[in-house]
């Protein structure tokens, strides 16, 4: 995973971080594991790293938000938010504490917390929560709301701002998720936190959108079943849910979320996997939000999967996502997008960032937290990572692109 600031990009991965002058793309931390950023605070959040980390980029405070997972003695998960824009400088830093294993966590920014989403395997369900972020960028105690949400439903995304107009006044985080039981819908959430009056907080929904209808990854399980050129292994699409990051824009006359998750092809394709994307939009600002557009991005042979979406301040959208195919090509790194003049529900033809020189053997996870983020400064200029096939066996490499829109300025 990766974000970018005003003068640093932020690039993490399961264990350890780098950050990198953005300018010049020099080294100036790293790679570190990630719980030295926790060194002297004591307990487990010092002692250990736990994976599946989120790093975010707040820009409403310019700071960086970074959590990981520990669970060496007890279900915690560990988050950090630093004291200023240097992300090689210090962090108020806290510890919570789950009684069952908060799984897949995904964050998102907004004006009155951090959300925050896990997968409670214990019950069996999602549960959504919120951090004071207020507290949290001031050093204070800051309290934690969750509000486990009953039924079926795995892999909520809360909704991640972009750009600089904010969300309506109290408007909620916009939580959405595949079907859960439909091929047909999507699911969105409104999470109102109040951390004055905990108990007033809601999580209200589903309401149910209609989207074109896909066939789910895998048989739907979130299973293995991507190939790659012998002799590697097949690799984990996540097909079961809705990819990091739920990307977030206030245009002033409408609100508008894009994201993506894997699926199988249509026909004329011999590949397996494709993208699905979306556009949701409120029009006007504070309203519903509606199905805008959707697509289907595949390939005749070549694979698509584990993607990551944004969408920069003029409405152009990119999508970047991993490539392969069962033949010739190794894990690589691609992207496309699209400008707001494209037939509605279309992107245009892919670009490769880096081609993979080996395939992966051992293990079948891949791509969890790819990441598509936008400049803060010129918000208009795309950063992308994802990993990509290199050394062979499961010594993977991770890469960032960065590119921009002609229209974007």
């Amino acid at each position: 995973m990766e974000q970018v600031g005003d003068n640093q990009f932020f690039l993490i991965t399961n264990f350890a971080y780098s950050v990198y002058d953005k300018s010049t793309g020099k080294k100036t931390l790293g790679p570190a594991f990630i719980n030295s950023i926790w060194k002297g605070f004591g307990g487990q959040c010092e002692q250990g790293n736990g994976g599946d980390p989120v790093m975010l980029y707040d820009k409403l405070a310019n700071r960086w938000f970074v959590e990981q997972l520990e669970y060496s003695s007890s279900y915690q998960i560990c988050v950090a938010v630093s004291k200023t824009d240097d992300a090689t400088g210090t962090y108020n830093r806290y510890a919570y504490t789950f009684t069952d294993f908060p799984d897949y966590p995904k964050i998102a920014v907004w004006p009155d917390a951090y959300y925050v989403s896990f997968d409670d395997f214990g019950p069996g369900v999602a549960e959504p929560c919120a951090i004071d972020r207020s507290a949290m960028l001031a050093g204070k105690t800051a309290n934690m709301i969750c509000i486990p949400y009953s039924g079926s439903n795995f892999k909520l995304l809360p909704s991640d701002i972009d750009g600089s107009t904010l969300p309506p006044k109290g408007a909620p985080n916009r939580y959405v998720e595949m079907g859960p039981s439909s091929n047909t819908t999507l699911s969105e959430f409104e999470f109102h936190v109040d951390f004055v009056h905990p108990k007033k907080s809601t999580f209200k929904g589903p309401n149910t959108i209609t989207v074109p209808v896909y066939t789910p990854m895998c048989g739907g399980g979130g299973g293995a079943c991507v190939p790659q050129p012998s002799p590697g292994s097949l690799l984990s699409a996540i097909g079961n849910g809705v990819m990091f990051r739920n990307a977030y824009r206030n245009f002033g006359d409408h609100e508008s979320l894009v994201f993506c998750h894997s699926v199988a092809t249509g026909g004329n394709s011999k590949a397996v996997s494709a993208e699905r994307w979306y556009e949701l939009r409120a029009t006007p600002s504070g309203s519903a939000f509606k199905l805008y557009q959707a697509g289907t991005f595949q390939n005749k042979m070549d694979n698509y999967w584990a993607g990551s979406m944004a969408m920069d301040k003029v409405g152009n959208i990119a999508l970047g996502f991993s490539a392969d195919n069962s033949t010739k090509l190794d894990p690589s790194i691609w992207y496309t997008g699209r400008v707001p003049t494209d037939p509605l529900g279309k992107m245009e033809a892919s670009k490769s960032a880096i081609k993979g020189t080996q395939v992966q053997t051992g293990s079948n996870r891949w791509g969890d937290y790819s990441s598509m983020s936008v400049d803060p400064t010129d918000d208009c200029t795309f950063w992308y990572t994802q990993e990509y096939g290199k050394n062979g066996g499961v010594n993977w490499q991770s890469h960032v692109v960065s590119f921009k829109f002609n229209s974007c300025q």
